[in-house]
């Protein structure tokens, strides 16, 4: 193959961790509890390996958890939880903080914050069905 049909060629490149949420998008749940989880292990210094051995899941699985590819049932992610020494609930307030920070700096980019926002009762839990709690 010459050079020059291997610049035309070119390869599409698939990022293997998702883009960011784009105004307008609202971030993935998976992403975000993966987050947590890579952030939780290597802040204490462990290795995919040992929180994977602990847990009793395959690395390769709590690796697609951790980059936001697999959504992970509620089973393993309280393992993969008590395996950082926390528990489901910890983890998923972790996520949800996360997420309200990424929703308030999605509306302030977008100009509109829940005051704002056309349709949108203002104040938290203001709305319909109140405030959003996750149980685990």
């Amino acid at each position: 193959m010459t050079f020059r049909a291997t610049n035309q060629a070119r390869a599409r490149v698939t990022p293997l961790r998702p883009v960011p949420a784009a105004p307008g998008r609202e971030p993935l749940w998976r992403d975000l509890v993966g987050d947590v989880l890579r952030r939780e292990r290597l802040a204490q210094g462990l290795r995919l390996k040992d929180v994977a051995d602990v847990a009793r899941i395959s690395m390769a699985y709590l690796s697609e958890v951790e980059r936001g590819r697999k959504e992970a049932s509620s089973e393993v992610l309280a393992a993969a939880a008590q395996a950082l020494g926390l528990s489901l609930a910890d983890v998923l307030a972790l996520a949800q903080g996360e997420l309200i920070r990424l929703s308030g700096a999605r509306s302030r980019s977008l100009g509109a914050g829940r005051a704002g926002h056309p349709g949108r009762p203002a104040g938290p839990g203001a709305g319909p069905m109140g405030d959003v709690r996750l149980a685990a």
